[in-house]
C-alpha cells in the first residue's frame, strides 16, 4: 500500500519473481506487470484494481494483494486492508510521506493491520533515508524501528547493512535479476551501525521482557532475541520495522520478504474475530483462527466474467469445501459454493478446500455482495463490514442505440456489484441515467469498462458535483394518509420533528430516526414502516432532489385505525411528514470539500496559492521539502475540475496535486443560486 508512483506494483513483481511465482520480470513502464493485468492498467501504467496472488517463501504461504495508489480507487485499499493481517507500506525515498500515504496508513490503523515500511527508490537522486524515517514518525505517528541502514544514496546506493546480523549486503548486476553478496560492514559505517543497533535493541526491549532483562543487565543478546521482540511489537501494531532498497534494480526485495516472514503476523497470531449472532442481534460471538472452529469468512470483493461472479473470500475460521452449502448471515440466505480457486492475478488454480487464513475466490454465490459474511448455517455469525466512502462526482450517461439501452441496466448492475463506491440512478421523470463515483478518473474507467469489456456504447455528459441537502433549522409536522376506496381503506397519521445534527464519527448514519412516542400512540409494528418512509424520502431533498444528510428525525405522535391502518399507510405518512418537515426547516445545499496536497517548485509558490485562493480554497499550511513547497488545503470539489491541467501550465509541468474526499460543507449563497438556476 502506498501513494501513487511509490513503486508498489514493481515491488510486487520482484516478490513474485524471487519467490519463483513468475519466470520473467514484469515491468509497469512496459505494460508487462503480472499484477496490472487489465488493458486499462497496462496503458496508463497505474494499478486500478487490487490483484491477489499466493506465493511461498521460507516454507510459508503468503497471500499478497497489490493495491492502487490513486485516491479514486481507495475502495480497493479499504476492502483489502479489512481482510489482511499485515501490510508493506512503500515510500519513495525522494517523495517520502505523501498525501495518499497518510490515507492508507490511517485505513490500516482503523483495521489494526500490522505494518512493515519499505523505503524504495534509494538509487534515485535526492534519496533521503533519514528524512523519510522522520516523516513516518512525525506525519504518520508511526513507531519506525530500523532493521537496515543503506550503503550509499542515489547513484552511489550499493546495498544494505543488516543491523540484526551485523552484515553488509551488496548486489552484482546480472542478466535478469541481481545476485547478493554478504560481506563485512565497511569501516566508515561501523560507528553508525553500532549506534543504530543499540537504538533498535532499546526500542524492541519495550515489547519483550526477556530482551529487556538482558538489555538492563548487559547480558549477551542473540539475533533471535531481537527478532522475537521486534515480531511481538510489530504483531501488536506498536512497531513498524523499516527496510530499504530499489525494487526496480532488484535490491532489497529478498530481505524484505525475509522481514515479512520474520515480523508480520501469521493468521494464527491474530486474536479471534468478533461479530454478532445476526444482523439484528446485539449478542457478540467470536471465531478463533482455527481449522476445527465453525466456518466463517468475509466476501471482500466481487469481479464478473463470462462464467459468472467470482467472489473473493477471506476465511477467518474453520474449513470450506467446494460443493458446500453455506449461510449468508448478512442477508439470511443460503448459498452454494460450487468451486474454490486460488488466484494468481487473473489466473486460477483449482482448490478442493480452503482453511482458516486463506484468501480464495469462490464461484456459485447468487446473492452475496461485498461485505457479506458466509458461515456455517448451524453457527451463524455476522462480521464487521468494510466502510466505503460516498461518491462525490456525477455525470449523465446515455446509450447510443436501442440495443445498447437494453444492455445498459444489467451492465451498470454488474459494475455496482463489483465496486461499492460506484452508484447509478435512473430518473423516471426525465428518462436520464446518471452515474456517480470517486473522481473523474474513476468515472472514465467505468465508461471504458462499459464500452470495451461489456460492449455497451454510451455517451457521457460533463462531470458535475454530487451535492447533498441538509437543514439549518428545525420543524414539526403532522401528515395524514387517509384513502377510502370501498372495502378496506388506508389510514395513518404521523407527527414528527426534524432538526440538524452532526454525526459523531465518520461512517455514522447521516439520517438518525428516533421513536419518541408515548403510550403506544403508534403501534409498535408500524414504527419500522414510518422509518422506512422517512429513509425513502431522504433520498431526494426539497431543493433539487439531492440526498438529505445530517438530520435527526423524532417520531412524536400518531394515530391508527383498527381496520384501515397498514404498513403501507404508515410508510406513506412517514414519507409525507418528512418531506414537508424538511421543506419547512430551512433546507440548504452541502458540497463535497476535498483535502488537497500540491507539490510545487519554490518559485511557483505565490502563483499557485493565488490560483487556489480564487478557487475558494482554505490553505492549511505549507512545508519545505528540498527545492519544493508542499501546500495542504481544503477546497470545494466544484472548483477543481481540470485543475491538474491548469497546475501543469502554471508550473511549466513541474507541479503535482493529489486530492481525497474530506467532508461536506455548506455552500455559499452565490453557489446556491447557481445550483438552483440549473434545476
Amino acid at each position: 500500500m502506498a501513494h501513487i508512483d511509490a513503486g508498489k506494483t514493481t515491488v510486487s513483481e520482484r516478490i513474485l519473481y524471487f519467490a519463483g511465482r513468475t519466470y520473467k520480470m514484469g515491468e509497469v513502464h512496459k505494460g508487462t506487470a503480472v499484477m496490472d493485468f487489465l488493458p486499462e492498467e497496462q496503458e496508463r501504467g497505474i494499478t486500478i484494481t487490487s490483484a491477489a496472488t499466493t506465493l511461498q517463501w521460507q516454507d510459508c504461504d503468503i497471500n499478497l494483494i497489490d493495491t492502487p495508489g490513486h485516491v479514486d480507487f481507495t475502495v480497493e485499499v479499504e476492502r483489502s486492508l479489512r481482510v489482511l493481517d499485515g501490510a508493506i507500506a512503500v515510500f519513495c525515498a525522494v517523495g517520502g510521506v505523501e498525501a495518499q500515504s497518510e490515507t492508507v496508513w490511517r485505513q490500516a490503523s482503523k483495521y489494526k493491520v500490522s505494518r512493515l515500511c519499505f523505503i524504495n527508490k534509494m538509487d534515485r537522486a535526492g534519496a533521503d533515508f533519514e528524512k523519510v524515517v522522520g516523516e513516518i514518525a512525525g506525519r504518520l505517528h508511526g513507531n519506525p524501528i530500523l532493521m537496515q541502514l543503506p550503503i550509499g544514496y542515489g547513484d552511489k546506493f550499493q546495498g544494505q547493512i543488516d543491523l540484526v546480523r551485523r552484515k553488509a549486503w551488496y548486489y552484482d548486476a546480472a542478466d535478469v535479476a541481481t545476485t547478493m553478496r554478504e560481506e563485512e560492514i565497511p569501516e566508515e559505517y561501523r560507528e553508525a551501525v553500532e549506534k543504530a543497533r543499540h537504538d533498535m535493541i532499546e526500542k524492541a526491549a519495550e515489547f519483550n521482557e526477556a530482551l529487556l532483562e538482558k538489555y538492563l543487565h548487559d547480558q549477551p543478546i542473540s539475533e533471535s532475541d531481537i527478532m522475537t521482540a521486534v515480531r511481538c511489537g510489530t504483531v501488536a501494531g506498536k512497531l513498524h520495522p523499516v527496510f530499504c532498497g530499489s525494487a526496480l534494480k532488484h535490491r532489497g526485495v529478498r530481505l524484505l520478504l525475509d522481514g515479512v516472514v520474520n515480523y508480520l503476523p501469521s493468521p494464527m497470531d491474530m486474536a479471534a474475530v468478533t461479530g454478532h449472532e445476526s444482523v439484528k442481534s446485539e449478542d457478540r460471538v467470536e471465531r478463533k483462527p482455527d481449522v476445527e472452529a465453525p466456518f466463517a469468512g468475509l466476501v471482500f470483493k466481487i469481479t464478473s466474467d463470462q462464467h459468472g461472479d467470482l467472489s473473493f473470500l477471506r476465511v477467518y475460521s474453520g474449513m470450506l469445501k467446494s460443493g458446500t452449502r453455506v449461510l449468508n448471515s448478512t442477508q439470511d440466505k443460503k448459498e452454494i459454493v460450487s468451486r474454490i480457486w486460488e488466484m494468481h492475478a487473473n489466473e486460477r488454480i483449482r482448490r478442493d478446500v480452503a482453511v482458516a487464513g486463506d484468501i480464495v475466490a469462490v464461484v456459485g454465490l447468487k446473492c452475496s455482495l461485498t461485505g457479506d459474511t458466509l458461515c456455517d448455517p448451524r453457527e451463524p455469525i455476522v462480521l464487521e463490514k468494510p466502510e466505503f466512502p460516498e461518491p462525490v462526482i456525477t455525470m449523465s450517461i446515455e446509450p447510443e442505440s436501442n440495443a445498447d439501452k437494453q444492455k445498459l441496466g444489467g451492465s451498470l448492475d454488474t459494475l455496482r456489484r463489483e465496486d461499492p463506491t460506484f452508484r447509478y440512478r435512473y430518473d423516471e421523470e426525465t428518462g436520464q441515467t446518471t452515474i456517480s463515483g470517486m473522481g473523474e478518473l474513476h468515472l472514465e474507467i467505468i465508461k471504458n469498462k462499459l464500452v470495451r469489456d461489456m460492449g455497451v456504447n454510451v455517451r457521457v455528459g460533463r462531470p458535475s458535483v454530487a451535492y447533498k441537502e441538509t437543514i439549518a433549522g428545525s420543524a414539526t409536522v403532522e401528515a395524514r394518509f387517509v384513502r377510502q376506496t370501498g372495502g378496506h381503506g388506508q389510514f395513518a397519521v404521523v407527527e414528527l420533528s426534524v432538526e440538524h445534527y452532526v454525526p459523531a464519527e465518520k461512517g455514522d448514519e447521516s439520517v438518525v430516526f428516533e421513536d419518541a412516542t408515548k403510550g403506544g400512540s403508534v403501534p409498535k409494528e408500524y414504527i419500522p414502516s414510518v422509518e422506512r418512509g422517512v429513509r425513502d424520502a431522504a433520498g431526494a431533498g426539497p431543493l433539487a432532489g439531492y440526498p438529505v444528510l445530517n438530520v435527526l428525525v423524532k417520531l412524536l405522535d400518531g394515530k391508527d385505525h383498527p381496520v384501515d391502518s397498514s404498513d403501507m399507510a404508515f410508510q406513506q405518512a412517514g414519507s409525507m411528514a418528512f418531506s414537508q418537515a424538511i421543506a419547512q426547516a430551512k433546507p440548504v445545499f452541502l458540497e463535497p470539500i476535498m483535502l488537497l496536497e500540491v507539490v510545487v517548485p519554490e518559485e511557483f509558490f505565490g502563483i499557485v496559492t493565488g490560483d487556489l485562493n480564487s478557487r475558494r480554497a482554505e490553505i492549511r499550511g505549507s512545508a519545505q521539502q528540498g527545492p519544493y513547497r508542499v501546500i495542504s488545503a481544503t477546497v470545494p470539489l466544484a472548483e477543481m475540475f481540470g485543475y491538474s491541467t491548469k497546475l501543469r501550465s502554471l508550473t511549466q509541468g513541474r507541479g503535482t496535486a493529489t486530492m481525497e474526499p474530506h467532508a461536506y460543507g455548506r455552500t455559499p449563497a452565490s453557489v446556491t443560486e447557481k445550483i438552483l438556476k440549473k434545476v
